[in-house]
């Protein structure tokens, strides 16, 4: 069997199986990752994430959600595998480049420009993406911003009031995203901003970083906030900053769990 090992980690409580596969290649299919996402038969996590070399970086990420399906990019994984290497480093996704600075107490990333443009969220037909002509119950006219990957964000009065257990899936899924999308609701509250995100393929999490980036983008494009703004999750904290046209810059903590080795066959 091929036996390999694999690290634990998590930001704000968003957790990983992070595998360094540049020393000895592993071959991850949707099937695996989903058997190893599993949190009562596999090893279990939010979002598996796979290293691999790079020819234009210092590393490769790939990002398998819980249900298997390979997406761009994770702001909070990002973290935490700059945190693994001990240095700065330039990540490699799909959802394009990512600088990131080390520090022992947190790390700083600066993300790629946010993307408003209807095809570039995508969308399933021309809409104006700042204020998207449609609702699902009290949930009304999001904003779309891709930030790597795709976000609707609904700002809301209360945000401990929405039931994004019922309402997170059937936006998800909405024909109107043709690759899903994930669900962000805030609230603004003393210049900063409480978040809950429902994220494709996984669920509620107790944070999202790249979330945290499309909302406070979205929160600063429409006046609600100043840049830095400090967005809060159920897991924690971020400070995010970005000025139109710029990068995102994101700044938060990694935390290491531990290390296990495992038998990757076992797992498909």
């Amino acid at each position: 069997m091929a036996r390999g090992e694999f690290h634990k980690m998590h930001g704000l409580g968003n957790d990983f199986i992070i595998i360094d596969a540049r020393p000895s290649p592993v071959v991850m299919t949707p099937a695996r990752a989903k058997a190893l996402a599993d949190r009562k038969t596999g090893i279990g996590c939010d979002q598996l994430i796979l290293l691999e070399p790079s020819d234009i970086a210092t590393v490769r990420m790939r990002i398998f959600n819980q249900d298997g399906s390979e997406v761009e990019s994770c702001g909070n994984a990002t973290r935490c595998v700059v945190s693994l290497l001990g240095k700065n480093a330039t990540i490699e996704t799909a959802g394009g480049m990512i600088d990131g600075a080390y520090g022992e107490n947190s790390i700083t990333l600066q993300m790629p420009p946010p993307r408003f443009d209807w095809q570039d969220i995508p969308l399933a037909f021309a809409m104006d993406s700042a204020a998207m002509p449609l609702a699902w119950d009290e949930l009304a006219g999001p904003m779309a911003v891709n930030v790597g990957n795709p976000h609707a964000i609904f700002f809301v009065d209360d945000v401990d009031a929405i039931d994004l257990a019922h309402l997170g899936p059937q936006i998800e899924h909405d024909a109107a995203f043709p690759e899903r999308v994930n669900v962000n609701v805030a609230t603004v509250r003393d210049g900063a901003l409480l978040l809950r995100v429902w994220e494709r393929g996984v669920g509620e999490t107790r944070a999202c970083g790249t979330g945290a980036c499309a909302t406070a983008v979205a929160a600063i494009r429409q006046g609600k906030v100043a840049s830095p703004v400090t967005v809060n999750q159920a897991g924690g904290s971020l400070t995010i900053g970005w000025e139109p046209g710029g990068l995102i810059e994101m700044t938060g903590g990694a935390t290491y769990v531990f290390m296990g080795e495992v038998d990757w066959d076992d797992f498909g």
